[in-house]
């Protein structure tokens, strides 16, 4: 007799998956960029809308003269959401646009991953709050 697994164990395991997959198929186009992810107890989801940061130097020449190239940073928000975990809603996409305000982040970008089926890249387009397909490649140029 097999016992069914609960679906908070498959959420979380899948949101784990999701997110090593995220870090596989970014590290293949991702040069110089560094990942720092935002995991609660027990590697499961925690607070906030953001799950994952990109984060690298920024060395073109800064506007102000006090700063050197290299002092800043280009940063990209990432939520990821793997098997048949909700999109995002519109209070996500503006929370979400907003944090990247606070922080002056590059991007926002979604990542979904459905095991054995699919994954996609998107980039939230702030001023619609409306996701666009795009590729890791472009994201991570």
């Amino acid at each position: 007799m097999s016992m069914a697994i609960p679906a908070h164990v498959k959420a979380h395991a899948t949101g784990r998956w999701a997110e090593t997959m995220f870090r596989a198929l970014s590290t293949r186009v991702a040069e110089r960029w560094q990942f720092v992810s935002f995991r609660g107890q027990g590697k499961g989801e925690w607070r906030g809308v953001v799950d994952v940061i990109a984060i690298r130097k920024d060395t073109s020449q800064p506007a102000n003269p006090k700063i050197k190239r290299g002092d800043l940073f280009e940063i990209i928000l990432v939520q990821v959401k793997g098997g048949t975990s909700r999109s995002p809603t519109t209070e996500d996409c503006v929370r979400l646009r907003e944090v990247a305000r606070c922080y002056a982040a590059r991007d926002v970008v979604l990542f979904e991953w459905k095991k054995g089926v699919s994954w996609r890249f998107r980039v939230l387009n702030r001023r619609t709050l409306r996701w666009q397909d795009t590729s890791g490649e472009v994201i991570f140029a």
